[in-house]
């Protein structure tokens, strides 16, 4: 567990951008795990909740979702991040749990909560992780671009604010969904730091290779990797209901 959090926190600090694959269960995990590069996981609390039947938004039972959680760093040596929202009312108590679940990091939305209070489910995080000795990677998550309708100078500023508190209180990494203008994101990365800032690959948002350019330590899909999945399968029902066959892209092998 501390060589997989060190690696984590290490994957953060480096130069080339950490690039992360949101997954859902074992399978999804031995999948993304066995491509070539792959250095660590994440799950997604959008798509574990999803798979289980539940809507999104700390729906789904902690139980249930630490199970799939466990099933996921079970599955795999790499290190596992996971999606536990806002920590299910109990930040501290959350992180314990998901440390015992073989996590070794962790997403924490602010829902843009008053600033004080999300410092303190930052600060309660921090504090549950040196309790427990572990080396627990903290990607704090500001919503200030998911609230705001057109997002604009002041929501690169809220964005900042927040992101600092979260810095100043512990955390490795600052999470900012929705986050897709090039120059938001310079912005972002001038304030809070190279490596420091957190982003997801939704369409908009500029390539890997761009972001790695900026300064962006992380790059996850969150729920979209679990959209893929499905779209494909979506598209393959109707080809074959249509009178078609399979792709002949798909392999056989894809499970390890």
């Amino acid at each position: 567990m501390t060589d997989r959090a060190t690696v984590l926190r290490e994957l953060h600090e480096a130069p080339e951008i950490l690039v992360l694959a949101n997954v859902w269960d074992p399978a999804s995990a031995r999948a993304v795990a066995a491509v070539d590069g792959i250095k660590a996981l994440a799950t997604a609390s959008h798509s574990i909740a999803a798979a289980h039947g539940y809507e999104d938004g700390e729906n789904i039972p902690l139980d249930l979702h630490l199970a799939a959680v466990q099933r996921v760093t079970a599955a795999s040596e790499l290190p596992v991040s996971m999606d536990f929202e806002a920590g299910y009312g109990d930040p501290g108590e959350t992180t314990r749990r998901a440390i015992a679940a073989g996590a070794v990091g962790a997403n924490l939305e602010d829902q843009m909560r008053p600033l004080p209070e999300a410092v303190a489910a930052v600060e309660a995080v921090v504090a549950a992780r040196e309790a427990e000795g572990a080396g627990f990677v903290l990607n704090a998550r500001t919503d200030a671009f998911i609230f705001a309708r057109e997002p604009d100078e002041g929501t690169v500023a809220e964005a900042v604010e927040r992101g600092q508190a979260f810095l100043a209180a512990g955390a490795e990494c600052v999470f900012v969904p929705r986050l897709r203008e090039p120059d938001h994101i310079q912005q972002l990365v001038s304030e809070l730091g190279p490596q420091r800032l957190s982003v997801i690959a939704a369409p908009g948002v500029p390539p890997a290779a761009e972001l790695e350019r900026l300064g962006v330590a992380r790059v996850s899909m969150g729920p979209w990797s679990y959209r893929v999945a499905l779209t494909a399968l979506q598209d393959v029902a109707a080809q074959l209901l249509a009178g078609g066959g399979l792709p002949e892209h798909v392999r056989a092998d894809v499970l390890p």
